[in-house]
Parts: C-alpha cells; sequence; structure tokens
C-alpha cells in the first residue's frame, strides 16, 4: 500500500509545534527567576523537572502499553491538549518555585504521549528508509526545543507570557492536526492485552540491548549539553569581555541546527548503514566534549560560535538513528512499548547528568565543567562499537 507523501510533513510538523513546550520554561527563565523570586539554580531544576515528568510519564505509557493498545493519533492528541493546558498555567501571578516545579513536572509527563509516540505513528507508516523518516521527526523536535529561545530573541516585543501563550496555541494546533489527518499506520500491530513482562524482555535481545545502550550514553550528553547551552555562551562573554553577541539567538542557532544533522544523519544512513553513522556522531560528540577546554580560551567568536554549531550538529544526529535501531529490533507489537522504554529510561540519564553538572559548576572551572558530559558517548561508543549489528 502506498504511503500518501503528506503522512510524513504532518507527523514532522506535529512534533515540532508540540516539542515546544520543552524547554520554554528554560526560554524564559530568567523572566521566571524576576518575577516568581527564584534561584539561579532554577534553571536546572526546572529542566529535571521536565525530564522527571517525562520519565514518570514514559514509565506509565510503557508498562500499560498506552500506544500499542490504542490509536497512537488520539494519545497524541489528548497528550497535546492536557500539555499544553498545563504550560499555560505558568503566567498565574501566585506562582512560587514549587508550583513552577509542578507545571514543568506536568509538562513532562504528557510529553511522554508526544515524543515517542510520534516516533511509534511513523515506524507504523514507514518501514523501509524509517532512518531517513525519523530523521526529519526528530529533527522537528530539536526545532521545537529551539524555538523557544527563538521567540525570546524577539523580547521586546514578546513577552514572557506571551512566549507561554504561543507555545501552548502552537502546541494544541500540532496535536489537532496530527489527530485529524493521520489515521492508523498500515504496519502497525495492535497489541490486545496489557503485559508487564514486555517491560524487562525486550531487552533479552541482544541487538535491542545494544541499540538502547547506545541510546543511554548518547542522552547523558544531549540534554544537559542543550540546558546550558545559554550559560556557555554566556560564561564565555565573560571570559573574553571584548567579545559580544545576543545569546538567545544563538542558543536557537545552537540548538536548532541540530535538526539538520537528524535529517543528514537520515540520509547518510542509507548510503552507509545506521549503525556506523550514528557510531561516527557518537564519537564527534565525544569529542567536543573532550576538545571544549581548549577551544573555550581561544578569543574568537567565529571559531567558538562555530565549534558549537558544530557540537549541536553531531550531539543530536545520532538521536534518531538510535530509536531507529530500538524499532527496528522490538517485537512489532511492542514497537511503541520499546521506544518508550527506552525514551523514560534515557530521560531518567538525562536528569543525572543535569544534576551533576548543576553542583559542581561552582567549584570547577567552566572549560572543564563539560567534559564530564564525554563518559556517556565514550561508554556508548565502547559497546556499540564492538557489537554484530548488521543495520
Amino acid at each position: 500500500m502506498p504511503i500518501k507523501k503528506y503522512i510524513l510533513p504532518i507527523i514532522v510538523f506535529a512534533q515540532f509545534c508540540c516539542t515546544s513546550l520543552w524547554f520554554a520554561g528554560n526560554a524564559i527563565i530568567f523572566d521566571l527567576i524576576e518575577n516568581f523570586n527564584l534561584s539561579l539554580s532554577s534553571l536546572s531544576h526546572l529542566t529535571s523537572a521536565v525530564q522527571f515528568g517525562f520519565i514518570i510519564g514514559t514509565f506509565l505509557f510503557a508498562i500499560l502499553a498506552i500506544s500499542d493498545r490504542f490509536s497512537a493519533s488520539k494519545v497524541f492528541f489528548i497528550s497535546a491538549m492536557i500539555a499544553s493546558g498545563i504550560n499555560l498555567l505558568t503566567v498565574l501571578e501566585v506562582n512560587s518555585f514549587q508550583s513552577l516545579f509542578a507545571i514543568r513536572f506536568g509538562t513532562g509527563f504528557f510529553l511522554a504521549g508526544i515524543y515517542p509516540v510520534g516516533m511509534k505513528i511513523a515506524s507504523d507508516f514507514f518501514k523501509s528508509g524509517l532512518g531517513k523518516s525519523l530523521g526529519f521527526l526528530v529533527g522537528a523536535l530539536v526545532i521545537g526545543t529551539a524555538f523557544p529561545h527563538a521567540l525570546k530573541v524577539f523580547g521586546d516585543l514578546i513577552s514572557w507570557k506571551s512566549l507561554v501563550y504561543i507555545t501552548s496555541i502552537v502546541a494544541f494546533l500540532g496535536g489537532l492536526v496530527l489527530v485529524l489527518f493521520i489515521p492508523e499506520g498500515p504496519y502497525k500491530v495492535k497489541s490486545q492485552k496489557f503485559d508487564i513482562t514486555l517491560f524487562y524482555s525486550i531487552f533479552k535481545i541482544k541487538n535491542f540491548r545494544s541499540a538502547a545502550f547506545g541510546y543511554f550514553g548518547h542522552m547523558w550528553e544531549l540534554y544537559t549539553f542543550w540546558a546550558f547551552v545559554p550559560f556557555i555562551l554566556s560564561a564565555y562573554l565573560e571570559f573574553h569581555n571584548t567579545i559580544h553577541f545576543n545569546i538567545s539567538l544563538w542558543s536557537f542557532i545552537v540548538i536548532g541546527i541540530g535538526a539538520l544533522g537528524c535529517v543528514l544523519s537520515g540520509y547518510l544512513s542509507q548510503i552507509f548503514t545506521v549503525k556506523k553513522v550514528a557510531l561516527t556522531s557518537l564519537s564527534l560528540s565525544c569529542l567536543c566534549c573532550l576538545v571544549f577546554p581548549m577551544l573555550f580560551v581561544i578569543n574568537s567568536k567565529t571559531v567558538f560560535l562555530g565549534f558549537l554549531i558544530f557540537w549541536g550538529i553531531v550531539v543530536i544526529a545520532d538521536s534518531p538513528l538510535f530509536s531507529t535501531l530500538v524499532a527496528q529490533n522490538a517485537p512489532n507489537h511492542a514497537k511503541g512499548t520499546a521506544l518508550t522504554i527506552v525514551n523514560s529510561i534515557g530521560f531518567g540519564i538525562t536528569i543525572l547528568s543535569i544534576q551533576i553538572i548543576n553542583n559542581i559548576q561552582d567549584s570547577i572551572e567552566v572549560r572543564y565543567l563539560f567534559l564530564l558530559l564525554a563518559v556517556g558517548p565514550f561508554l556508548g561508543v565502547l559497546q556499540f562499537a564492538f557489537n554484530k549489528l548488521k543495520v
């Protein structure tokens, strides 16, 4: 059965719209600090709140096999509707750190019905060339994640409350478009019953386990890098006080350029193997962590920003490929559950990474701080490189 050409663009558009909620709090963190009398450490705590909510959400979605038992498009829409509504609560004047933490947690919880479910929907439509399809889909996640930073560039024209309204409306629109135009995919195999054993039995599959561990190493680095991009740029300006650039604009560029990496890696996976392209990307992002101290002290805006752009590309380029390997090596009736489980564990790792960097940032020079991020990709490369997976 031929797949209609509009299917993938609509899934990509919906993913972009809904994942704009992810870093909505990060883009306005200084406004939140000022308006609600928060501490500077709120950046890491509120980022971790989203991740923690996502973990709990994906855990429950996985053990209940929600996206395999029910219409994935409807799950996506309901999750988008609730997440956008929770995000709107950010503008309430009675908010405190505790309520903002709960709001970001709730947003993250229902993002569990968006990001992995979107990948599951794509895998139900595209069996061959799945790496390319997920490349576009994860690219949409990247642009969606960076989108609030782009809005923040126009801070004089768009207030922080307007940014919250815009991201919520956009997310609701994305969910609505998807549920109206995307039916069940031809490759969907519906799971008829709840099976809690899936949560651990799929890790008995060697190729699945290898793909999952590679993804975990990648996640140790990814979201901590994204969360601290504004911090990295600000620290560089303080270290080189003769250099000037717009932090919000370059935060958007450094994060958003990863979409290009996702699309490019998807196409390259059709020329080379998915495994080779994923392994190359993971190795390059590990290298970026290691050379960061040397690049940080170079008094050249062009060199430093160029380096961050390259890092922004390779840090995410392997993500759709690991998701492809996870989907391809999971049982057909449990693809959605498998993707959700791996996402849940992966985002649990991001909380640990973010909090460790946050807790040691006052004790270690900024230029050496992100060497710790190399640990995840390095371990991922070690175990993934020696697996005999042929994809």
